[in-house]
């Protein structure tokens, strides 16, 4: 079983880069401590090192610099490469590395265009003498096949070597990514059933509440009611009547008392101890289904109203079950706007999802599936209502509305009625 937690999968690449960064310059400084030029030495693998540092964190700077760097040295305004230090570019290697692990597709493609033209400009550096500088690498290694034929040799080994290094990158990146994203469908599947089990105790305490309300809430309201109607016939026969009637009366007001005890019991799950999500779970929500790759907007729109903790419960599991739909449906490089509006008489959901990667394919003859069914049955059980639909430019919507809550209910207002 797969321990690793899943912050720790993010972290490791975007620590390791900084490590190898500071490693490389420490090490680079030992080994030249001893030679000449060593100020403007540790210039150059300070700018190496900080491509390399921040190949993860910032990788449009890092590859800026890789590709900056050897056209300084052809200008003269950094330390030009000599028989032991020209092995520094190695760094576009660990540059073309580490910028394989950025969530963007783009980010992940250039480094390997920028390691073509670095390569290109560090082999001129090596190969190609000027007055300034005489000796290049014919002279380092002792004769040479010619500045063309040189300048071709090592800018395809340092290419080379970096397209090499972004392989194994990308390959590390998607084991990584394809793991993150088995996680999170397995604990998707876990809430479906999970969330399963909560529809049908929902349903089960609705049907319950809708039961006592039809059978005892009506009869005891008549049984009350022909008491009373006694109570006021009693004159005629005080001795044998009136203090059953009131008796009756008196247990026909306890009862009703007693069934809307029970019922809002039954609706607020107030013998419900257990910790529930609330919309202030929705940023980290939020969060994790970024880590996987996709892009999540979260946005409110006017000043939050109160709602109950069973509509923030499921205001929260729709959002939780559109996310992961997108990722299903869609892929991990999918787009999700979620836009939580309160300027109207409640809160107002709006969740569009775009994308073109799906990860598992279409089922066909098998309806719409369970997910749908059980976001409209939150919804309704939470007093709103909730609509899902493919629309013709291919992005699905999902809206949603719940009302705020009434602060007093009808059972309330039968037990406040005067006798």
């Amino acid at each position: 079983m797969d321990t690793i937690p899943d912050d720790l999968r993010t972290w490791v690449p975007r620590l390791a880069a900084p490590v190898a960064a500071a490693v490389f310059v420490l090490l680079w400084t030992i080994a030249e401590a001893g030679r000449g030029e060593i100020v403007e030495n540790v210039v150059l693998f300070g700018l190496f090192g900080l491509a390399v540092g921040l190949a993860v964190w910032m990788p449009w700077t890092s590859i800026g610099l890789m590709v900056t760097i050897p056209a300084l040295q052809l200008a003269g305004w950094v330390q030009p490469p000599t028989d032991t230090t020209w092995p520094t570019y190695l760094a576009l290697a660990f540059v073309s590395f580490f910028a394989a692990f950025a969530r963007s597709v783009a980010v992940r493609l250039v480094p390997l265009a920028a390691a073509g033209l670095a390569s290109g400009l560090a082999a001129i550096a090596m190969a190609v003498p000027t007055l300034a500088r005489p000796y290049v690498w014919s002279s380092w290694v002792g004769g040479g096949q010619g500045t063309k034929t040189d300048v071709i040799t090592l800018a395809a080994s340092l290419f080379g070597a970096a397209a090499a290094a972004w392989a194994v990158g990308i390959f590390l990146s998607s084991v990584l990514r394809v793991r993150r994203i088995g996680q999170v469908l397995e604990r998707t599947e876990t809430r479906f059933h999970e969330t399963d089990f909560e529809l049908r105790l929902a349903h089960d305490r609705a049907r319950i509440s809708r039961d006592v309300h039809d059978a005892l809430a009506h009869s005891l309201a008549v049984i009350v009611s022909q008491a009373q109607g006694a109570l006021a016939l009693s004159a005629t026969r005080p001795e044998v009547v009136e203090q059953a009637l009131r008796t009756i009366a008196d247990v026909g007001r306890t009862s009703l008392v007693d069934v809307r005890h029970l019922v809002e019991r039954i609706q607020q799950d107030a013998d419900d101890v257990t910790p529930r999500e609330t919309l202030a779970d929705l940023d980290r929500l939020a969060t994790t289904m970024r880590d996987v790759g996709m892009t999540v907007t979260l946005r409110h729109l006017g000043d939050a109203s109160e709602l109950l903790p069973s509509q923030e419960l499921a205001v929260f599991r729709i959002v939780q079950e559109s996310l992961t739909n997108a990722l299903k449906h869609s892929g991990s490089s999918s787009t999700v706007d979620v836009a939580l509006d309160w300027r109207g008489p409640g809160l107002a959901l709006l969740v569009t999802s775009s994308g073109d990667d799906p990860l598992v394919a279409a089922r066909r003859g098998t309806g719409r599936g369970t997910g749908i069914a059980s976001m409209t049955e939150r919804a309704r059980l939470a007093g709103g209502w909730l609509t899902a639909e493919l629309g013709d430019d291919g992005v699905f919507v999902v809206t949603a509305f719940l009302p705020t809550p009434e602060p007093i209910g009808l059972l309330q207002s039968w037990t406040e009625q005067p006798a």
